[in-house]
């Protein structure tokens, strides 16, 4: 019944919150991402019981960003976890550490190209370099994907572009922003919906608020598995 093109992000405060919701969605949803907010509420706790005793893909959502040195440890010590895919910022000599720490498990690694809470404003404010955002999305992901990602976290918005990168052959493009029609946008800027994101070559989505918001979360994942099966 669930189709894992959809994760389920786990934004709850806490591992017995977090178990609740995945009782309540059940059989309808499969993959489960884990982020940095709920590292301290026992994310890691959480991510092993989902894994181990519910058989659920798991997407640790870190977004790590250092020396390569640190960044090549850390990746190291999560790929022991037998977890699905990990983020670390897209840039090269992170995503290239990165991979050197996942040798040898089959997790991959996910690289963060700008973030989809963020406008032009936003990356003005930080220097980030003048330019339109999609033109530097697509730089990013290209960069990252020559760097070795298996795949990148990016706007729908934007995917189509990066789908037809040359370097994207046989990678993933996994988008958050991702807002079911008349939802709420929340603190997300660049969106779409599951059957606009699925279209245009993105593989997997992930949705948190619209389901665990919802007053039957399970009812709202199954719509959500509905209408990217109609594309």
């Amino acid at each position: 019944m669930s189709d894992d093109r959809l994760i389920v992000a786990l934004d709850v405060p806490n591992v017995l919150d977090g178990l609740a919701l995945a009782t309540k969605l059940g059989d309808a949803v499969n993959f489960y991402k884990i982020g940095l907010g709920m590292l301290t509420g026992g994310g890691m706790a959480l991510a092993n019981e989902l894994k181990a005793d519910h058989g659920k893909r798991i997407f640790m959502d870190m977004k790590f960003f250092d020396i390569g040195a640190t960044v090549e440890a850390a990746v190291r010590g999560m790929a022991q976890f037998d977890l699905d895919l990990l983020t670390v910022h897209g840039d090269p000599h992170v995503v290239t550490a990165a991979k050197q720490g996942a040798a040898g498990s089959n997790m991959k690694i996910m690289a963060v190209t700008i973030l989809t809470s963020l406008d032009r404003d936003d990356l003005d404010a930080s220097c980030i370099k003048a330019g339109n955002i999609t033109d530097l999305v697509q730089e990013r992901a290209g960069l990252a994907f020559r760097a070795g990602a298996d795949g990148v976290i990016a706007s729908p918005q934007e995917a189509a572009l990066i789908r037809a990168l040359p370097e994207a052959v046989g990678k993933l493009i996994v988008t958050p922003g991702v807002r079911p029609a008349g939802a709420a946008l929340g603190d997300q800027k660049r969106v779409a919906t599951p059957a606009q994101a699925i279209a245009d070559g993105v593989d997997h989505i992930v949705v948190g608020r619209p389901i665990w918001q919802a007053a039957d979360p399970r009812a709202a994942a199954l719509a959500i598995t509905a209408e990217m099966a109609s594309v």
